[in-house]
């Protein structure tokens, strides 16, 4: 598998990795009740073996079930050499199940020792903040991630759904190494904005969602679909996201490959990309995109696909 470099540290990752929203169960912020444990790790382990270099998960999925079993799918590999691990902090819960959103210095620093006891690591490979504090400035959050990296806790630092202002601030104390977003077909906005304040500022871009929660994957009808919440559909029409799968779908034809991985391919070949996180609930869902990191959009295929997003008035 084709691999990349987190600019700011040299290292190369592949240019996929694979998520652990699925492993989290059916808890909360787990995967749901379609959730399965042994699916699950046998969904991470096809993955690593098909060339993903890295899992990205959240302490807060399923609070802290999903890093309890991402540890025991890669208990083939040595972790942090052969495959790196990749979480979030920011959302610590209360007991029983009270998710909430902390960044303070001490609540991070307690979420950073709990994910590295879940995960069986003396250190983690990447740290993201998960979202945006209002009640705790940036300057503190960031300061305290610093020193995590300074203690060894940390190999690198990163921040998730945050904006240019905040990493503008976050820049000015320590470098950003890896910056975590939505980017897909159905939202390309950050295109606009993110994606070159990370070129200019040697920030990796890791992409979550990149087929839309499934939307842009292949596998729904129309009314499917239509069954979603408008929220699910990302305020869109079923008529738009199917007639937008329908162009990447011909474009996937002609190049022999599957919906899903031309959706992710489009992705990497925005310049400033890093990688995406792809999430999977079975080895067969995986074999759906790992094809996407070696795969290369021709000139054609990009101009179909950005044509099927001008007519999409919606996206």
């Amino acid at each position: 598998m084709r691999a990349a470099l987190l600019p700011s540290t040299g290292a190369a990752i592949s240019r996929l990795g694979i998520g652990g929203w699925q492993a989290g169960g059916r808890g909360p912020w787990g995967g749901g009740d379609r959730s399965d444990d042994d699916l699950a790790i046998a969904a991470i382990r096809k993955a690593v073996e098909g060339g993903v270099t890295w899992v990205e998960t959240a302490a807060s999925y399923g609070l802290g079930h999903s890093e309890e079993l991402i540890a025991r799918a890669l208990q083939p590999w040595h972790v942090g050499e052969e495959v790196l691990v990749f979480t979030k902090c920011g959302h610590p819960w209360d007991p029983p199940d009270a998710i909430r959103t902390d960044l303070s210095p001490a609540s991070i620093r307690r979420e950073c020792e709990g994910s590295l006891r879940r995960l069986g690591v003396d250190r983690i490979d990447l740290l993201h903040f998960h979202h945006v504090d209002s009640a705790t400035p940036i300057e503190a959050s960031w300061s305290t991630m610093a020193e995590l990296v300074e203690e060894g806790k940390v190999r690198w630092a990163g921040v998730s759904n945050f904006p240019v202002a905040l990493l503008d601030r976050c820049q000015s104390i320590r470098q950003v190494d890896s910056v975590q977003l939505e980017l897909n077909l159905l939202r390309p906005a950050a295109t606009k904005d993110i994606v070159p304040w990370c070129r200019e500022h040697r920030a990796g871009v890791i992409s979550y969602s990149p087929m839309a929660s499934g939307l842009l994957s292949g596998t729904h009808d129309r009314d499917a679909i239509a069954a979603m919440s408008s929220e699910s559909r990302r305020g869109l029409t079923p008529e738009t996201i199917v007639d937008l799968v329908d162009d990447v779908r011909q474009v996937a034809e002609r190049l022999e490959t599957t919906v899903a991985a031309v959706a992710v391919a489009w992705i990497l070949q925005i310049e400033g990309v890093t990688a995406a996180i792809c999430g999977a609930r079975t080895p067969e869902q995986v074999e759906a995109w790992l094809p996407a990191a070696d795969l290369e959009l021709d000139l054609e295929a990009v101009a179909a696909i950005e044509a099927g997003l001008g007519r999409s008035s919606g996206a």
